[in-house]
């Protein structure tokens, strides 16, 4: 079985090549980072950046939620405020994370959280 940090990436990946070919204009900036766990949170984050619009997606792979993908919409400048949303790991695509980088970053610049807006 596929260690669900490597399966994330691996979906990021490919939404980020889509991405990069489709919006010329638009290059997000993925992470991945293991840090919380080295300060006692057994998690992985990652976070997917615009540089341009300052917004911020971040996810997180909790240790203590296996196959479940805690995700906010949010600022790089900001702290993460507010309650992150769920999801099924195995409900995750390429495709929605295309969806939640292009609708997030490009063609809702104003709107705070995506998956409160039903277009993700």
């Amino acid at each position: 079985m596929e260690q669900p940090l490597a399966i994330l990436a691996d979906l990021a990946s490919a939404a980020h090549s889509r991405i990069q070919r489709d919006f010329a204009t638009l290059d997000p900036i993925v992470g991945v980072s293991r840090n919380m766990r080295s300060s006692g949170i057994p998690a992985d984050l990652m976070t997917i950046d615009c540089l341009q619009s300052g917004k911020r997606i971040i996810l997180i792979l909790h240790d203590e939620q296996p196959g479940v993908l805690s995700y906010q919409f949010t600022l790089r400048e900001a702290d993460s405020a507010g309650a992150f949303a769920l999801m099924p790991l195995a409900e995750l695509t390429a495709q929605t994370l295309y969806q939640w980088i292009s609708g997030y970053f490009l063609t809702h610049p104003d709107h705070p959280n995506p998956a409160a807006g039903g277009w993700a």
